[in-house]
């Protein structure tokens, strides 16, 4: 494994206690940084906290509540000091249906968990990244918003925001040299495959090329580079881990 130095760094990590938000935070952690896992299920966020032991912390947030994500920032920046990096991970695939049966309950909540959510936890570090004048936000999104899967289209149309999202306000902080970047993982081996039908995950298996799901950890060592002072160019871009299945 490749050595990041992320020493006396502050990361915040949000879907931190599972998945591959979980496999971010433990790189991000062998790396040097301090992390905090930001994450709604209270069982498994100390799950994870236990797990990863020392220099993790981790506060209970439900992603859509605007006011609950900023009082977790300012929590962060009193007790660390500030937030340095950000990795949203945070999300749900969602229910499988045609989009013409599609529930609207159901869309609504997976672009509020998604979409919005990925909005609100932007817009809450941001003030501190740019009074500091460096920041090293990674959005992961999904190969399905560049491509789409057919009955998904409310979780495909949610991470094709978070890609446009990430595209724009890449280039609105690119002077604060804060780095805004986007993965569209594949499918991982997580939780979030409960959610689906077997024949949907058949699927998107058949998709991929490598003929294998996506391990977190690959992920994670992605997001460990993106988020260093190293990537001191690349914002506003999108990076593949799709096992060949991106076509663009």
């Amino acid at each position: 494994m490749n050595q990041i130095d992320l020493g006396g760094c502050v990361a915040v990590v949000t879907g931190g206690a599972q998945g591959i938000g979980f496999a971010v935070a433990h790189r991000l952690l062998q790396s040097g940084a301090k992390v905090c896992l930001w994450d709604m299920n209270e069982a498994l966020l100390a799950e994870a906290e236990a797990k990863l032991g020392a220099g993790v912390s981790g506060i209970a947030v439900n992603v859509t509540d605007y006011e609950a994500v900023a009082k977790a920032a300012a929590a962060v920046e009193r007790d660390l000091g500030r937030i340095d990096i950000l990795v949203n991970s945070a999300g749900i695939a969602g229910k499988n249906a045609p989009l013409d049966e599609y529930e609207l309950d159901e869309w609504r909540r997976v672009i509020d968990i998604d979409l919005t959510g990925t909005f609100h936890v932007n817009r809450a570090v941001l003030p501190g990244m740019k009074a500091r004048n460096y920041g090293r936000i990674v959005n992961i999104a999904s190969i399905a918003g560049k491509e789409g899967n057919p009955n998904a289209a409310a979780y495909a149309a949610a991470k094709a925001g978070v890609i446009g999202m990430t595209k724009a306000v890449g280039k609105e902080c690119a002077r604060y040299d804060i780095a805004i970047n986007a993965i569209t993982p594949a499918t991982a081996k997580t939780r979030i495959l409960d959610e689906l039908k077997p024949d949907f995950i058949d699927y998107m298996l058949s998709r991929i090329p490598r003929g294998r799901f996506l391990e977190v950890e690959e992920a994670a060592s992605m997001v460990a580079w993106l988020v260093s002072r190293e990537n001191s160019f690349t914002t506003a871009s999108v990076f593949d881990l799709s096992g060949g299945r991106a076509t663009y």
